[in-house]
């Protein structure tokens, strides 16, 4: 057949023929540059909901919910009663025939989905010693739906609702409108579990039970405009998706308990001592911790008011949930917090066991919420509570709304550590509001983030161990087959689950803060995210818009290979020549990136007549290939060439990041 393409197809083929040969003869590597530098990355475009510069757009909506609770604590049974009214307010352009709620204590069914996926070796989300519970609804009932949810005169008509697992379905007769209110009814009981998968309990101390309370009434899922519903189970691992509102909760509970939770105590000269309620009114204004109830007080029938039961009020505004704690067995302390930003002072606090006294261990707990609090505070956004509690049960580490539960027996490092993790959670994601229950990495690895930075500045480092190297991290972070963009609950192991949700994305954190961007142009992209999204539900692509606009960067060559992918980084240096032989003319010297992910570059050049310096070289040298060569102005012969010589990235093969002529 003739050569209907004449030199254009011959061209063609001799320059395929001559880059086969070349990529034939090129030294094996992994590093594409069209993979890296994919000019298509984002899957849309933005719009008035969500927009490129990662804002909010104009017509940005999320719909909300308020609670009203009123629950009672049975210290015999271990019992939870309560009701809670929602009042759920469709924003969203869209009609809704039917609204879908949590129900997070079912996982304690023995039949849930939860208990039927752990593993037969248990682990930390198991439900342990074959507790079955789970919610009993004595009533579903809908007491209004319209565009004037105050002014219902309607009768409470029992809804039609659907339990599945850990969600419910209530259908809504004529459908809530746009723009409309539903207003929901739920009476329900449960059984506290003594370990509820590590985020709620019971601890029994020599003088009493003490109960961390969460996940205790049913709770709005979010519909957005990212995928409608949010209906993921609770399986354990994951956590929580919620919209905000403003939450009033009354806890009835036994006389002789002290009560601590989320948002402001509104009755505290009904449910205090006159001696309490003066002590608590002096910590609201000392700079130093001031004990509210002794270690000796505890076993003291006199530090109580007198009487079979107390109920305790609380109000906490614009908030996603709350949660609470209460023991007879309490020593209760706090100290005013210095908020920037904020008008008022807020109440650091804590309240944890005669097991836990100590100034080795708790009686430095409200020091360390009020550091963290505030450090917090002026780094990213005002603390939006009006207290700060820390309560010591039977809970490793884990955060609610203004209130945190840790471990009883953390001390030292090991409570700054853990206080200041969980705090940090009241800004991602109690402020910034992401999706946990899909994106851990957004609220734990960001947290895990910025517990580094508040070490550093705690005390003046008190608990601060910089990073020595990152190269012994290597190993952990690409030797997962998952990447970091993984559902939680899919994370295959504990060490998985800590690399890919914590460690990894906290140090993909800071390698933007200290190797791509500088801490000037991080930290400020950082907040721009902050204050974009307080309040508010971001995705991945909300953070990611964010970053480059405020920072004026393009990343998406970060993302893809550190979020998206498990791609490994490997730079070495591979060639030094002098020109003209002569090292006083200077001299070239070659570098290679041998994995998939590209990152700047840090070279130090050592000379024999003592001279070192150092070349800094952007990430844009590996868009064309993955060897580059570049010109060191050399006066001397040249005895030690190193990248990466402070081991700040991750590398996979350290052994090939020096070369010695």
């Amino acid at each position: 057949m003739r050569n209907v393409f004449g030199p254009l197809a011959l061209a063609a083929a001799l320059f395929t023929q001559q880059a086969s040969q070349a990529q034939s003869a090129a030294p094996a590597t992994n590093y594409d540059p069209h993979d890296a530098f994919a000019p298509l990355f984002y899957p849309a475009y933005g719009d008035d909901v969500r927009t490129a510069a990662g804002t909010p757009g104009p017509k940005y909506w999320q719909n909300s919910a308020d609670y009203k609770i009123d629950a009672s604590l049975d210290a015999e049974t271990h019992g939870i009663t309560g009701t809670v009214v929602i009042t759920y307010k469709n924003n969203s352009p869209i009609d809704l025939p039917f609204v879908w709620l949590q129900l997070d204590q079912n996982i304690y069914n023995l039949k849930s989905r939860g208990v039927a996926i752990t593993d037969l070796s248990g682990g930390r989300w198991a439900n342990r010693d074959q507790f079955d519970g789970g919610y009993t609804l004595e009533s579903v009932e809908i007491l209004h739906t319209g565009t004037n949810a105050a002014g219902s005169a309607n009768k409470a008509t029992k809804a039609d609702y659907l339990v599945s697992d850990t969600r419910m379905q209530v259908k809504v007769p004529g459908n809530l409108k746009s723009g409309a209110t539903l207003k929901l009814k739920i009476a329900y009981k449960f059984i506290v579990p003594q370990y509820g998968t590590d985020r709620c309990g019971r601890l029994e101390t020599k003088n009493g039970w003490v109960y961390d309370i969460a996940q205790w009434y049913p709770r709005m899922c979010v519909f957005d405009n990212v995928v409608g519903w949010n209906t993921l189970p609770y399986l354990g691992q994951g956590e929580f998706y919620l919209e905000y509102g403003n939450i009033e909760y009354n806890v009835n509970v036994p006389s002789e308990m002290l009560v601590g939770g989320s948002g402001e105590l509104l009755n505290a000269a009904e449910v205090l001592t006159p001696t309490q309620l003066k002590r608590y009114n002096e910590a609201k204004n000392s700079e130093k911790t001031v004990v509210i109830r002794s270690l000796s007080e505890v076993t003291d029938p006199a530090s109580r008011p007198q009487g079979k039961r107390l109920t305790w009020r609380f109000k906490c505004t614009n908030t996603r949930d709350v949660a609470w704690g209460a023991s007879k067995a309490f020593v209760w302390d706090g100290a005013r917090m210095n908020i920037a930003g904020r008008p008022t002072a807020a109440l650091a606090q804590s309240l944890y066991p005669a097991e836990s006294a100590g100034d080795s261990a708790w009686g430095r707990s409200t020091e360390f919420v009020k550091g963290a609090l505030e450090f917090y505070s002026k780094y990213l956004y005002p603390f939006s509570y009006p207290s700060a509690t820390n309560i010591a049960g039977i809970v490793g580490g884990m955060e609610y709304p203004g209130i945190v539960f840790c471990s009883y027996r953390s001390r030292g490092r090991g409570l700054w550590g853990v206080t200041s993790h969980e705090f940090g959670h009241n800004w991602f994601p109690m402020i910034v509001g992401s999706n946990e229950r899909k994106y851990s990495w957004m609220d734990e690895g960001f947290n895990t983030f910025i517990n580094g930075v508040a070490d550093s500045a705690f005390n003046h480092g008190e608990f601060y161990r910089p990073i020595k190297s990152r190269t012994r991290m290597a190993q952990p972070y690409f030797n997962f087959p998952d990447p970091m963009l993984t559902i939680p609950d899919q994370e295959r192991s504990q060490p998985e689950w800590g690399t890919l949700s914590y460690s990894k994305p906290g140090t993909g954190l800071e390698l933007l803060r200290e190797e791509i961007l500088g801490k000037e142009r991080f930290d400020y992209a950082f907040q721009y995210y902050v204050h974009s999204w307080a309040f508010k539900h971001p995705t991945p692509y909300d953070f990611f818009h964010a970053i480059e606009n405020a920072s004026g960067e393009t990343l998406d060559w970060f993302w893809r290979g550190w979020v998206f992918n498990n791609w490994k980084i490997d730079q070495a240096v591979t060639g030094l020549d002098y020109v003209g032989g002569d090292p006083a003319k200077g001299a070239t010297i070659t570098i290679e990136n041998k994995e998939k992910l590209p990152m700047p570059v840090t070279v130090e050049v050592k000379e024999e007549n003592g001279t070192t310096n150092r070349v800094q070289l952007p990430v844009e040298i590996w868009e064309k290939g993955g060897t580059w060569k570049f010109h060191y102005p050399s006066t001397g012969k040249i005895t030690q060439v190193t990248i990466d010589p402070d081991q700040r990235l991750p590398d996979t093969d350290p052994a090939n990041n020096t070369f010695k002529p």
